[in-house]
């Protein structure tokens, strides 16, 4: 489980160092990302739970809000194959982004958090002397309970497991 005012304090910290500051609207706009973090949300997804406890903040605040997270590589901008964008949190003690597993028949999206692609990355130095800064890696396919249904497993069209 997410301790959630440490991981605020840990990106507030990002966040200085980066020269901005922890607005309400950000601080609330984390929350949301950090309580709902295996969701995988939109903007608009955000938008609507902030909302709820916050009627004052703008759609435009949470877009400008998640465009500066994606840039300062506090969460990643991903797109799971829906043409929807999304936003997943980036772990501050991984040095890359995790993987993802995404059906194609129910949608359902699993995050391996392991880095399996290490001996990739040091070879890729070694005979191309190209540096890696960081990766992503989406698997896309079908789980066997989906697959065995007989149509029974509908997609759901959404990218959360």
């Amino acid at each position: 489980m997410l301790n959630v005012t440490a991981e605020i304090d840990k990106i507030n910290r990002h966040l200085m160092a980066k020269g901005y500051k922890l607005t309400t609207q950000r601080e609330i706009i984390l929350r949301v990302l950090l309580e709902h973090e295996e969701d995988h949300l939109s903007a608009e997804g955000v938008f609507m739970l902030v909302k709820a406890t916050y009627p004052d903040i703008g759609l435009a605040t949470v877009y400008r809000t998640l465009e500066l997270l994606a840039e300062l590589h506090i969460v990643e901008k991903m797109n799971f194959g829906d043409g929807v964008a999304r936003y997943d949190l980036r772990d501050a003690d991984s040095e890359h982004m995790h993987h993802h597993l995404i059906c194609e028949v129910c949608g359902a999206l699993q995050e391996i958090k392991e880095d399996w692609l290490t001996e990739i990355e040091e070879r890729i130095e070694r005979e191309f002397g190209f540096k890696v800064s960081d990766h992503r890696l989406d698997f896309t396919g079908t789980y066997k309970k989906c697959k065995n249904s007989n149509g029974a497993c509908k997609k759901t069209g959404k990218a959360v497991s």
